[in-house]
C-alpha cells in the first residue's frame, strides 16, 4: 500500500499538498503537529480497497491463527508494526488499543528485559479487546500513538456503506489551541466611548422624532399649536403647557379653545374665598420670604387694612428681623403712622410671651427676616414659627423666575404654608411663572401686592382677573420662542406627572 507523509505549516497546505498528489481519492490516515509542522499520513483509495477486499476474504483462516501468533509473538517480539497487523488481522477500530498495548509491552520490556512474557501478557489483552475482524488500512510503523480519522475527497458511496465511521480520538501531542487559556473579553475604553456616542445618538434621534411628530401634530391641529406657543410667551413651562393643552376638546373652535384654557387654569389656580382674606380671618400670621419681597411693606398693608375696618387696638405687630439694619425701626415707623405699637422678639421664648401677651388682638402680624432661599438658617427661623396658632404665609415676588419660585417654594415648604402673598405684580413683565408656581405646589394665594402705598396697593386674590392678565402679555422680549422653536420646547415628554384632577379640567 502507498502511503505518504506529507508536511506543512498548516493543515489547509497538508491537505492541499495530499489531494494534489492522491487526487479526490485522498484517505486521511492520521494528522498531528511536529516540531517540523503540520503532518498529514494519506494514501489512495484504492490501495484501500484492495487491502479491505484482501481483509473480507480471509477473516475465517486468521481465527485459528491467533493462537499461533500470539505464541509467535512471545517468541519474536520485535516485530514489525505491519507484520503484527497482517498476522491478527486487526480493524482501525481496534488499532489504537493495539498501539496502547504494543506500548505496554515494551515498557516492561525496558524494564524487567523479559520480552516473551510482556508479549504472553499483551497477547490476551489484544485478544480480548479485538472485536470482529473488518477491514484496515495498512498503517506505517510508528513508535508513537497516533491519531487515525480517516477523511475522504469525494469518496464514492459504496466504499462509504462498506467502511465504518471513523473514531475521532485524541492525538498524543496536544494541539497549540488546548494550552490556551480560556478567553475573557473585558470592555475597552473604546468600547465605553462607543457606548457613549450610541446613547448620545439614541437621544438625539428621540428628541428629532419628538420634534417631527409634534410638527406633523402642529399642522394637523393649529389651534393647539397657537395656543402652546402663547402658553410659553406668557412664561409658562413647558411641563404646564402640555398638561394642559393636551386635553384641549378637539371639536372646539379657536375662540372656544381660548376660553376653555382660560377657564381650566382659572379653576386650578387656588384663591382664599370672598371674606376669607388675612384681615377678614384674623389670627396670628407670620409673613416669611427671600430677601427684598416686601414682606415689612405687606405687614404694613395688612396692619392698615385692619386698623381701618376694626380700630387700632385690634391689630398687633411682632418683628423678628434683627439682622437686617433698620429693621424694626421701620416697621416701628409703620405702626406709629397707624396708632400701633411694634414689639421685638429675640428668639422664641420671647415669641411665646409676647403672644401672650397680644392675646386679646384680632389680627397679630409677625415679620421676620428676608433669608434666600439656599441659607441654612431658614429651617432655623421656622422651627421658632412652629407654634400651632401661627399661619406661615409665604411672600412671593411676582417678577422672579419660574425656576427660582419653584426653588423657593420647596426650602420654605409650601405643604406646610397657610398661604401665599404674590408681591410686586406691577413690577412684573410676566405672570404666568409664579402662576404656574402657584399652580403645581398647589398653594392657596390669600392676596396680592401691586405696589408701594399703604394700604392702597393690596387687592384679595382674583384667579380670572389675574389668568387675563397673564394672558394679555403683549410685550416683545427675546426670550420669546418662536413658531419654528416650539418643537425643541415639547421634544422630550414631561409634564404627565402634573395632576389636574379630572374635576378641574
Amino acid at each position: 500500500m502507498n502511503i505518504q507523509r506529507f508536511i506543512a505549516p498548516t493543515s489547509r497546505e497538508a491537505m492541499n499538498k495530499a489531494r494534489k498528489t492522491f487526487g479526490d481519492s485522498a484517505v486521511i490516515l492520521s494528522t498531528r503537529n511536529t516540531a517540523e509542522g503540520f503532518e498529514v499520513m494519506a494514501a489512495a483509495e484504492e490501495s484501500l480497497a484492495s487491502l479491505a477486499d484482501h481483509a473480507n476474504a480471509a477473516p475465517a483462516a486468521a481465527a485459528p491463527a491467533r493462537p499461533k501468533a500470539s505464541t509467535s509473538a512471545s517468541l519474536a517480539a520485535p516485530q514489525s508494526v505491519q507484520s503484527d497487523t497482517e498476522t491478527l488481522a486487526m480493524s482501525t477500530l481496534s488499532f489504537q488499543d493495539y498501539v496502547r498495548e504494543r506500548m505496554l509491552r515494551k515498557r516492561r520490556e525496558s524494564l524487567h528485559g523479559t520480552p516473551a512474557a510482556a508479549a504472553e501478557t499483551a497477547a490476551p489483552a489484544i485478544e480480548r479487546r479485538a472485536p470482529a475482524p473488518v477491514a484496515a488500512p495498512q498503517i506505517v510503523a510508528r513508535p508513537e500513538p497516533i491519531e487515525v480519522p480517516v477523511q475522504r475527497f469525494n469518496q464514492p458511496e459504496s466504499m462509504v456503506a462498506r467502511k465504518p465511521a471513523p473514531i475521532r480520538t485524541r492525538s498524543s501531542e496536544p494541539a497549540w489551541e488546548d494550552s490556551q487559556p480560556p478567553s475573557t473579553r473585558f470592555p475597552s475604553h473604546d468600547d465605553s466611548r462607543m457606548a457613549v456616542e450610541l446613547s448620545a445618538l439614541k437621544d438625539m434621534i428621540e428628541e428629532r422624532f419628538n420634534t417631527l411628530a409634534w410638527l406633523g401634530s402642529s399642522k394637523q391641529n393649529p389651534i393647539q399649536s397657537n395656543l402652546m406657543l402663547k402658553m410659553i410667551r406668557a412664561g409658562y413651562s413647558p411641563a404646564m403647557s402640555r398638561a394642559v393643552l393636551e386635553r384641549v376638546p378637539a371639536e372646539a373652535n379657536a375662540a372656544e379653545a381660548v376660553r376653555w384654557l382660560m377657564d381650566v387654569i382659572t379653576r386650578n389656580l387656588k384663591v382664599a374665598t370672598p371674606g376669607a382674606g388675612l384681615c377678614d380671618e384674623g389670627g396670628v400670621v407670620s409673613l416669611v420670604g427671600a430677601t427684598g419681597v416686601g414682606k415689612t411693606t405687606t405687614a404694613a398693608k395688612l396692619a392698615a387694612q385692619c386698623v381701618k375696618q376694626y380700630g387700632a387696638g385690634s391689630v398687633g405687630l411682632i418683628t423678628l428681623d434683627t439682622y437686617r439694619v433698620s429693621g424694626f425701626e421701620q416697621l416701628r415707623a409703620f405702626g406709629r403712622m397707624l396708632g400701633v405699637v411694634a414689639h421685638l422678639a429675640h428668639d422664641r421664648a420671647a415669641l411665646k410671651d409676647l403672644l401672650n401677651l397680644l392675646g386679646n388682638k384680632r389680627l397679630v402680624i409677625i415679620d421676620t427676616a428676608g433669608l434666600g432661599q439656599r441659607d441654612q438658617r431658614i429651617q432655623d427661623m421656622l422651627d421658632v414659627l412652629d407654634i400651632p396658632k401661627v399661619k406661615k404665609t409665604l411672600v412671593l415676588n411676582a417678577g422672579s423666575q419660574g425656576d427660582t419660585l419653584d426653588e423657593v417654594l420647596t426650602s420654605f415648604k409650601a405643604s406646610s404654608l397657610h398661604g401665599v402673598v404674590l408681591s410686586k405684580v406691577d413690577e412684573a413683565v410676566k405672570l404666568g411663572p409664579s402662576l404656574d408656581a402657584l399652580i403645581r405646589h398647589q398653594v392657596v394665594l390669600r392676596g396680592v401686592a401691586n405696589g408701594q402705598r399703604v394700604p392702597e396697593d393690596w387687592q384679595n386674590a382674583d384667579a380670572a382677573a389675574l389668568v387675563r392678565l397673564s394672558m394679555g402679555t403683549q410685550g416683545k422680549s427675546a426670550y420669546d420662542p418662536q413658531p419654528t422653536d416650539m418643537g425643541f420646547f415639547f421634544a422630550q415628554a414631561s409634564g404627565r406627572g402634573i395632576d389636574l384632577g379630572a374635576a378641574h379640567v
